[in-house]
């Protein structure tokens, strides 16, 4: 057929605007200030904080290492903070790698530069990725840093990442060590916000709690002074952990006279931990969880392995006393209103972001788990008592516990009854006849379906598989939405109602977990079900009660010992100490299908051996126009909104990983 010549008439006008000029190459530090969030976690107060957290945490490292005695946090008018410690200060030698270039330069203005990645320097360190101080110095209008080492002092300035001039020699300084950080934010980036003293001094309070061998002297501007921020104050707690309790608990009565506290070291110079736990009468609790000195605020594997350690310990004492009940106990029954601190130190930790809110290293909930059990087990025998105390107290809370589930439980049975409730076809029910929590366990397919079925405990679990990816409600209609037979069948199966009508108290499970593949298929089929629980039933997520089940990747296998890997991070550390020296057979899982149901049962769907993550709304996001406009921004139809959201937000995803 011949060409018309009216097809070669013309360019797109794509084709003029996309070229090799369009492809920007982002130098030094220009990342950082083009996309801050993506290594603080946005703009506002708590990423302004961030950069305090960095440099203080870099303080702290020589400290834990034994470098350094002292540090020093200075408050000064203008929002200009110093932050100095007498450890063994920054090399200023030139880097091999970049000729005419101080180390000391090198580190402030390259990301991905410092002493923690061999483990040479720093057996533990709370810096990891080379990014903490140059992001800082990339995201200050003014930065300067003072080395004493060798008996001589240096300095060097620099604005937002840019040097601005040679490093200097200052001259002979015989009396000072270490390195001193001062740092001015930039307004371009920060606008008008302030640091606050307040939020400053505790800061420095609790790195001194972390690390009893360190002394944290604090200075404050008197034009920045309170009732609560003084001009001058010394931290030191030769008691650690401990100190700090005693001081959070005051003089409230609690159901042991003595507080569980401790710490241990890891085996083979692993790292340790440090725990202080109070059970106070009548409150409400808190938990604070840090690694390597960093405030993890979102918990993690570290978390996993305290509450696991004090839950089976409670339950192995109640059999030792013939308390037959205790063996019901739940973590959430033993943590409830303890005031909780728990602080590790390991070697290569992993967490979720750059922000650290959350760790993520498996081996740390073994270790924690195994380091505080042992101590656990001898404060509740050691004093039968005070075990015998806290048992019946934590039993308390489970027997309430269990009457509120028993009365959902016959509220359920009633209303099906009742109502004659159509459940799907589909659904593989539960029988409900037990005390246990019940889980719906969304599966995609019928060959995943199947081995569900087959791994389940019958009692607890039900099984709902659908068909490949559901309607994406965030951008249908609500008349494509009602007449779609996966969302009828799910709002069946749930019996609790959708948007203005749902009721967290008419759900028919404790539990909604996602189960889908570890592919990029099974997480745009998970997002798809989230978005439908964010949307139409926000309240159900609000409570708590959804999950996402985390399969494995890998199952590593040499000789007649197997483990499962959670991801490349994992298969890694189990080649390196589990199976080290050995050959390794590893077989990857495509597909939950993949799985015989014993496999499935141990990896994902047993409450003894699996892990869930919670999802969870995050608190800007608590009234329903917030969550509505959430959902859009992600899964609308706007592809822009979803750009952004991701751009800026990207290190704020609120997950509480729990142990299940």
């Amino acid at each position: 057929m011949p060409m018309s010549d009216d097809l070669f008439e013309g360019t797109p006008a794509s084709s003029g605007d996309y070229d090799s000029s369009s492809i920007e190459v982002l130098e030094g530090l220009e990342p950082v200030r083009r996309r801050p969030g993506m290594y603080i976690g946005g703009t506002d107060d708590r990423a302004l904080h961030h950069l305090a957290a960095e440099v203080l945490d870099n303080a702290m490292d020589e400290a834990v290492a034994g470098h350094a005695s002292r540090i020093e946090v200075s408050l000064e008018e203008g929002n200009r903070l110093s932050i100095a410690d007498n450890g063994r200060g920054i090399p200023v030698d030139e880097h091999p790698k970049f000729p005419g270039k101080s180390t000391l330069e090198v580190i402030l203005s390259t990301l991905h530069s410092g002493g923690k990645f061999s483990g040479k320097a720093y057996a533990t360190s709370g810096g990891l990725h080379g990014v903490g101080v140059s992001v800082v110095n990339a995201l200050s209008s003014d930065t300067r840093v003072e080395v004493a080492r060798d008996r001589k002092l240096y300095a060097q300035s620099f604005s937002k990442g840019e040097t601005s001039g040679k490093l200097e020699e200052l001259g002979p300084t015989p009396n000072r060590r270490g390195t001193t950080v001062s740092f001015t934010p930039d307004t371009e980036i920060f606008g008008d916000r302030q640091f606050k003293p307040h939020r400053l001094f505790k800061l420095a309070r609790s790195k001194a709690y972390l690390f009893a061998g360190v002394e944290i002297r604090w200075k404050c501007a008197e034009s920045l002074t309170s009732e609560d921020v003084p001009s001058e104050a010394v931290f030191k707690f030769p008691g650690g952990l401990a100190d700090h309790l005693a001081e959070q608990v005051g003089a409230r009565e609690c159901v042991t006279a003595q507080p569980f506290t401790g710490t241990q070291e890891f085996p083979d110079e692993q790292g340790r931990v440090e725990w202080a736990i109070a059970w106070p009468l009548y409150s409400d609790g808190s938990t604070s969880w840090y690694c390597n000195t960093v405030p993890t605020p979102d918990g993690g594997t570290h978390e996993q392995g305290v509450r696991a350690a004090l839950t089976k310990g409670l339950r192995a004492f109640g059999e030792l006393t013939s308390t037959k009940k205790a063996k019901d106990i739940s973590a959430d029954d033993v943590m409830t209103g303890a005031e909780v601190m728990l602080s590790v130190f390991i070697r290569d930790p992993q967490f979720q972001s750059q922000t650290k809110d959350r760790l993520t290293s498996p081996e740390a909930a073994r270790l924690v788990e195994n380091a505080v059990r042992d101590h656990f087990d001898h404060f509740l025998t050691d004093n039968m008592e005070r075990g015998k105390a806290l048992l019946g107290e934590v039993m308390e809370r489970m027997d309430e516990r269990l009457r509120r589930k028993q009365e959902r439980e016959i509220k359920r049975k009633t209303a099906t009854s009742a109502k004659k409730l159509r459940l799907p076809g589909k659904l593989t029910d539960c029988s409900g006849e037990t005390d246990a929590e019940t889980e719906l366990f969304i599966v995609e397919g019928d060959s995943a379906g199947g081995s569900a079925k087959q791994a389940r405990n019958r009692k607890t679990q039900a099984i709902l598989p659908i068909r490949g990816k559901i309607l994406n409600v965030a951008s249908a209609s609500a008349d494509k939405i009602r007449a779609n037979a996966e969302i009828a069948d799910l709002g069946l199966a749930l019996g609790c109602g959708t948007r203005k009508d749902c009721d967290p108290e008419n759900l028919r499970y404790d539990r909604i977990i996602i189960m889908t593949d570890a592919d990029v298929d099974g997480a745009h089929i998970a997002t798809l079900l989230m978005t439908f629980f964010f949307q139409e039933m926000t309240e159900i997520v609000r409570k708590g009660h959804l999950f996402l089940a985390q399969p494995p990747l890998y199952r590593l296998t040499a000789g007649k010992e197997s483990r499962y890997a959670a991801d490349d991070a994992h298969r890694a550390e189990l080649e390196a100490t589990v199976f080290k020296g050995k050959k390794v057979e590893v077989g990857r899982f495509k597909g939950l299908g993949e799985m015989n149901p014993s496999q499935l049962r141990e990896t994902t769907m047993s409450p003894e051996t699996r892990s869930l993550v919670r999802i969870t709304l995050p608190a800007e996001f608590e009234d329903r126009a917030a969550v509505k406009e959430l959902v859009d921004q992600l899964m609308g139809r706007n592809p822009e909104h979803r750009f952004n959201f991701i751009q800026n937000r990207a290190g704020e995803v609120d997950r509480d990983l729990i142990d299940a």
